[in-house]
């Protein structure tokens, strides 16, 4: 059946939003098996995600670090290049922005030492895609595999250097000493206390505005920009992108290095803006279920921010549904998230072809 009778918008909007409701319809399926009533739990899990303060600044906490690894992956996606080392560049950039803070927090103001950590973050991130997409455009090595091996990689690093370099003399725990004040990133509830606005406390702070920062300028870049052109040409076809004077291994490599920035900037959401200390872990997942991000908002900054959106929602409503209803673990939460990767990735295109049926009648 021809697309051409579908309007954009349903396959930009309303088939991933049919893909949701049938991830959420067997979601509560699963509920009522197990004897949880399922619009009890929706309503818990709205009102833990959004329903105060404390809980909406979690959300929006959780939603900034998916937008970083959504457009990871999303920047790579449209030069052809599937990037699942989201997880091992946010954790290399939580490194570039920690060791700064470490050893120049001494020594520079908050208002310099700040941006430069910024700056070490992309760059450390930067540097773990850049090997990667090196190796795809000289070596052929296959960037699925080497991404996914940098992801380990980059893990044994972070135990080493926590373990044996960067851990506190005499402590047990693997965790760096804490970053000078000045080089934490100012949370929403103290900058709207400075401005006489009460919020309750929670993670959120001002690395959410540079997730926003960063959508608007991928947005710019991919469809307002030379580079841009070059980058979606190669993602295209490559073979014809060298007939038109673009070099496909040089686009590989400088688009791998911005989306292993992207995701380093996981590390100042988390270090700089939570954390204040180096740790393990504290990359969390947020690169796997990036792809699930960039999937369901089909690879655009908009529904990007959108899908990081209902993640965050789905991972603070879910730790408030497994708080106040004992029959529900954690567990439950994956399921949920695996349900919607599954309708929104793998299934993606299940309602197509009635849709499809439909305009088609329609437009005759």
């Amino acid at each position: 059946m021809s697309q051409a009778a579908v309007p954009a918008w349903v396959n930009t909007g309303l088939m991933p939003a049919l893909n949701i409701l049938t991830a959420f319809a067997v979601t509560a399926l699963v509920f009522v098996a197990i004897g949880v009533n399922p619009w009890e739990a929706a309503q818990i899990m709205l009102y833990g995600a959004f329903g105060y303060e404390e809980g909406l600044g979690y959300t929006l906490y959780y939603t900034t670090n998916f937008i970083f690894t959504g457009l990871a992956v999303a920047v790579a996606f449209h030069a052809g290049l599937f990037n699942i080392g989201g997880e091992g560049q946010a954790y290399i950039g939580g490194l570039g922005a920690g060791l700064l803070c470490l050893g120049l927090d001494p020594y520079l103001p908050g208002w310099l030492l700040i941006p430069l950590a910024i700056v070490a973050s992309a760059a450390f991130g930067a540097f773990w895609g850049f090997i990667p997409g090196y190796l795809q455009a000289k070596r052929g090595s296959h960037i699925v595999i080497t991404t996914i091996m940098f992801n380990f990689l980059a893990s044994a690093l972070m135990v080493y250097l926590m373990v044996n370099i960067l851990i506190i003399p005499g402590q047990m725990s693997p965790v760096s000493r804490e970053l000078a004040e000045h080089a934490w990133i100012p949370f929403i509830h103290d900058i709207l206390g400075g401005l006489g606005v009460e919020f309750e406390s929670s993670p959120l702070n001002a690395s959410f505005f540079l997730a926003l920062l960063c959508c608007v300028g991928v947005w710019f870049l991919i469809w307002r920009t030379r580079w841009g052109y070059e980058l979606r040409a190669v993602g295209s076809n490559s073979v014809a992108a060298v007939y038109a004077g673009i070099k496909p291994a040089r686009v590989i490599i400088w688009v791998m290095c911005l989306s292993g920035a992207l995701a380093g900037l996981v590390g100042v959401n988390e270090i700089l803006g939570v954390q204040h200390r180096l740790m393990l872990g504290f990359n969390a997942g947020y690169g796997f279920a990036g792809i699930a991000v960039a999937l369901m908002g089909r690879n655009h900054p908009v529904g990007i921010i959108l899908a990081s959106l209902l993640f965050g929602a789905l991972y603070q409503g879910g730790a408030e549904l497994a708080f106040e209803m004992p029959d529900i673990t954690r567990d439950i939460v994956v399921m949920i998230q695996g349900l919607v990767i599954l309708f929104c990735g793998a299934l993606e295109f299940m309602y197509r072809g009635w849709l499809s049926k439909a305009f088609s009648r329609k437009a005759a």
